[in-house]
């Protein structure tokens, strides 16, 4: 069971890596069987199913994300929590809100993550 400062930590780290472009601390975040679906995989893999497997393929993922987008930064806009899940809800370099919908395994590990994105 997650707690609120067990997730507002969580998401500050989060944040903080992505910041970092630390793409090994990112991935620290995410257990090896993660599962992903974003409508951003379809455009920056070319993959329509939207879903990465795996957190080899998930830093692959990210890495390409990075290549695109090499100025990316986030800022956290509000974090919600529930018993073995929270969302993250952040704002781009853009100004694009995200709001990442996230499970918890039993080690504190994202096991699976949905993330949606406003226009």
């Amino acid at each position: 069971m997650l707690n609120e400062a067990e997730v507002r930590q969580f998401a500050r780290d989060w944040i903080a890596a992505w910041n970092a472009h630390d793409i090994e601390a990112v991935l620290s975040h995410y257990a090896r069987e993660v599962t992903l679906n974003s409508p951003v995989v379809v455009e920056v893999l070319k993959d329509e199913s939207g879903t990465v497997v795996g957190k080899e393929a998930l830093g692959n993922y990210f890495q390409r994300g990075l290549g695109v987008h090499c100025q990316l930064r986030f800022e956290l806009v509000d974090v919600l929590w529930g018993l073995r899940s929270a969302v993250l809800y952040y704002k781009n370099h853009l100004g694009t809100k995200t709001a990442e919908y996230m499970e918890f395994d039993a080690n504190g590990k994202v096991i699976k993550v949905v993330a949606n994105y406003s226009g």
